[in-house]
């Protein structure tokens, strides 16, 4: 069972009345959307579980008509018929659906001011992975993917940060007033309710749960939460809810809507019964007109919910604002209107925070260069190196073998296109077990970031630092070449754990097959402290400039190089 309570914040409003959240379910146009992204953001959908939702007993009736009217109640999806209850200071539950919730794993009373998604399979790994009988979880953006947090000292000087690559979960002290969801193991809800009613407040709650023994947990875990009592928080619900392919209806005799034959609209707009809407009037969604409202001539509504009876007047601008009720003052006709950008909020989860960052890779067309004919050109180029290299490289692979026991190839685990998992080959060029004591090499490396170099290695065999300075170590790879996990030419192929210090870095340089030679390897100065920033700037620098062009000289630069260390050697 879930249980949906609306609270009411008097503590923000000065009486009751002043709050949005009434204001919004109790305007048809703009329930609709509360009730879906309230329904929506549950955790466990399941069409087997009841859903009851409650209400301040001294709001109107008028709320739970539109509570109980609301479309995406009544789909059936839910499976069962939606109840609406008025409570004060306790919430009272039937007991049938009481009897019928323990079927359940869990009861879970969720925050109705906060449409709150959280990372639902991490949600899951919490609640199986700790014994406890009730969880109070909030969602906690702090805690998403790719985020930092900076740590400051008490005379606010920086002491370190921490970068997160995953969403995670973290323990929490007992929140003060009700969290955004509440889990109560189902089996154990009689020793959480007294007499089939939920306590008022937290602390009480809390106490209930001390009373009766039962061990109760907070957990923040990754998610985002928008509150219903602000403007902030109902514009950001109309940014992702409302569809974005939506467009008003015609109005009709029935409604008695009038829209003037000049009135432009762009994008979703939600145009409630009995409107008027005045020539030359600009509205631009997503945006929520209520009903019997009236939209003055000449004005522009962008980004914006105008509640029911709400009267606009002419040559106003009104934008990102929510106006409950009321008449709009008439803007000064000297004044400009002013002109800002405001960043559009997503929901992470099943309103799409949560998608994975394909928006990040760079594509091409099918038959371009980068996806069709420099994969055909790496295919010629791979054979004809492996025919020229076919006569010498039983005698490398000989000599490898005579002078360190241990494999002739060395196979590491790297990214390839669009972060597939692949087996790079290499001819081996140190002692067996080498990469396993890097870690304790790593004080001494002589460059930054993730990779690893130090002059007069100890972990070079005989022949290693021959078959690396002429780069006949990597004949190998045009193996992985053919196989199309890598190119000719690309990014230096990386392992995960290099790859996630640098998340737009890595899905750029994912978008191409990782390459033999690029970029970064010929242009690279070495310098102290800069080779990391050089391998990210060359990296994306190639991959948004790839060409024909570009691969051929960096091909010829390489080529220049290999000659150059080959007559070094002798």
């Amino acid at each position: 069972m879930k249980v949906i309570i609306v609270r009411n914040n008097t503590a923000q409003a000065s009486s009751s009345r002043d709050s949005l959240l009434r204001f919004s379910l109790s305007s048809e146009p703009v329930t609709e959307l509360i009730v879906q992204g309230l329904t929506q953001a549950l955790p466990f959908p399941d069409s087997r579980s009841p859903v009851v939702w409650a209400i301040p007993a001294e709001w109107d009736e008028e709320c739970c008509e539109m509570l109980l009217q609301a479309k995406s109640l009544h789909r059936g999806a839910l499976g069962f018929e939606p109840r609406v209850l008025s409570y004060a200071n306790r919430v009272s539950i039937p007991r049938k659906l009481l009897r019928k919730s323990r079927e359940n794993i869990w009861i879970i009373v969720s925050n109705g001011r906060f449409v709150t998604e959280i990372n639902r399979h991490l949600l899951h790994k919490v609640l199986q992975n700790n014994q406890a009988d009730v969880f109070a979880i909030n969602g906690d953006a702090n805690l998403l993917a790719y985020r930092e947090k900076v740590r400051l000292t008490a005379d606010g000087k920086l002491a370190g940060f921490r970068r997160l690559h995953f969403d995670c979960a973290e323990p929490q002290p007992l929140p003060v007033d009700w969290p955004h969801y509440v889990f109560i193991r189902a089996n154990l809800s009689d020793d959480v309710l007294t007499d089939a009613s939920l306590a008022g407040s937290f602390a009480d709650f809390a106490e209930r749960c001390r009373a009766t023994g039962l061990r109760l947990r907070a957990i923040n875990v990754a998610g985002v939460a928008i509150d219903l009592e602000t403007e902030e928080g109902l514009l950001d619900l109309c940014k992702v809810t409302l569809p974005k392919d939506h467009k008003p209806t015609s109005p009709t005799s029935a409604d008695s809507s009038m829209v003037a034959p000049d009135v432009t609209i762009m994008g979703s707009v939600l145009l409630g019964k009995n409107t008027h809407i005045g020539p030359g009037v600009v509205i631009i969604g997503p945006t929520i007109i209520g009903d019997n409202a009236r939209i003055g001539e000449g004005s522009v509504i962008d980004t914006s919910i105008i509640g029911q009876n709400v009267c606009v007047k002419q040559k106003q601008f009104i934008q990102e604002r929510v106006i409950p009720s009321g008449i709009c003052r008439k803007r000064d006709a000297d004044q400009p209107m002013p002109r800002k950008v405001s960043k559009i909020s997503e929901l992470p989860g099943t309103l799409s925070h949560w998608q994975s960052h394909e928006e990040e890779f760079c594509t091409w067309p099918r038959f371009s260069y980068v996806c069709f004919w420099k994969r055909v050109a790496d295919m010629v180029a791979a054979l004809i190196v492996l025919m020229l290299f076919a006569p010498i490289m039983p005698f490398i692979a000989l000599a490898i073998k005579l002078t360190s026991p241990g494999p002739i190839f060395f196979k590491d685990r790297r990214q390839g296109l669009h972060g597939k998992a692949f087996n790079c080959l290499k001819f081996r060029t140190m002692m067996a077990g080498a990469d396993k004591i890097q870690e304790k090499l790593r004080i001494v490396s002589q460059v930054d970031g993730p990779q690893f170099k130090m002059t007069d290695d100890p972990r070079l065999n005989a022949v290693g630092n021959f078959l690396r300075e002429t780069y006949i170590d990597e004949i190998p790879q045009f193996f992985n070449v053919l196989l199309g996990q890598m190119s000719v030419v690309g990014p230096r192929p990386s392992p995960e754990s290099e790859n996630i210090l640098c998340p737009s870095w890595r899905d750029v340089r994912l978008s191409v097959r990782p390459g033999i030679t690029g970029l970064w390897q010929i242009c690279r100065t070495r310098e102290p402290l800069k080779d990391f920033q050089e391998w990210i700037y060359y990296d994306t620098k190639y991959v948004k400039h790839v060409s024909l062009r570009t691969d051929l000289w960096i091909c010829w630069q390489t080529a220049k190089k290999l000659f150059a260390n080959i007559i070094n050697q002798f």
